[in-house]
């Protein structure tokens, strides 16, 4: 099973990146949008990435030249005909990825596979909605795409080996790193990652120790890139929210239910970096801590500081 020709639908910030990194592989790759105010938008975050590539000396004018002349960006399903394989990147709402991929079906070739870059939903129920289960599997990247080496790909209980052993192949041909997991909620990244982030905002909540001692004890004590308050504003605290409770839904277990104080920063738009505000504050430099989320907590300084 050859894989040429790559579809995505989607170009947010997952699906542009993984537009990028197929495109920079050297597959043609055709980006789907549903709006063109959307892909413009996508096309100039991959347009940035690349320029500042050069910038940097990292990336040669003439590659960036030759991986966007490999991406065409469209806002018709039909444009994905020909595709072999066809990676969805929409909102992260089951509803809204069972609609899309009845779209696509209607336009796509029999033999091509897709693949969904979900985080947290059933591959299985997600295939059942499409009349090829057996050409239907988990490809998850992660955030940001071009940088992270790493791609869980994730079997339905109907994924052929056929189709897994391709996705693990087109993977490597990325240049990232393919790791197998069945199908449960989190699968293995944010089966583990998920119970530790809301553990870091519990111990917040009961006082354990102030936003920034929190966060220094695990980038000093165990060598973390950086906090789990600060990865929790960085990966979008309404985004692990909307994670654990489906993890919750499934499991049934208080390591994966949500803190209250989460539900409320959520509720309140205090969603991290995205919005400006979350469990640090970053209208200016360096981020300051919100310590009124803990009250009588001793207060820090800014993260890594």
């Amino acid at each position: 099973m050859e894989i040429r020709k790559v579809g995505v639908m989607g170009c947010g910030l997952m699906g542009s990146g993984i537009t990028q990194v197929a495109a920079q592989a050297g597959f043609p790759v055709t980006v789907l949008e549903v709006s063109k105010e959307a892909l413009q938008a996508g096309l100039k975050r991959i347009d940035q990435f690349l320029t500042g590539g050069v910038a940097k000396g990292k990336l040669r004018p003439e590659d960036k030249e030759a991986t966007q002349s490999r991406i065409s960006g469209v806002t018709a399903y039909g444009a994905l005909r020909d595709c072999d394989l066809v990676i969805e990147a929409v909102v992260e709402d089951l509803a809204t990825k069972k609609q899309a991929f009845r779209s696509l079906e209607e336009s796509l070739k029999p033999e091509a596979v897709i693949a969904s870059n979900t985080s947290s939903l059933s591959i299985s129920e997600m295939a059942a909605v499409t009349s090829r289960p057996q050409r239907f599997v988990g490809l998850h990247f992660f955030n940001p795409v071009p940088l992270m080496k790493l791609v869980e790909v994730i079997r339905g209980l109907q994924t052929t080996p056929e189709v897994e052993a391709a996705a693990v192949a087109f993977t490597r041909a990325l240049g990232k790193t393919p790791i197998r997991t069945s199908d449960r909620p989190g699968f293995i990244v944010n089966r583990l990652l998920v119970p530790y982030l809301l553990d870091s905002i519990r111990a917040l909540e009961e006082g354990v120790g102030s936003i920034v001692d929190i966060d220094q004890g695990m980038k000093l004590g165990c060598g973390h890139p950086m906090g789990p308050l600060t990865l929790n504003d960085l990966v979008g605290i309404d985004t692990t929210y909307h994670i654990a409770n489906i993890m919750f839904e499934e499991f049934r277990e208080r390591r994966f239910a949500p803190p209250p104080l989460m539900k409320r920063m959520v509720l309140t738009g205090l969603h991290g970096r995205k919005t400006g505000r979350g469990f640090y504050d970053y209208s200016s430099e360096p981020a300051r801590p919100n310590d009124f989320l803990c009250p009588g907590a001793r207060g820090g300084k800014e993260p890594g500081a």
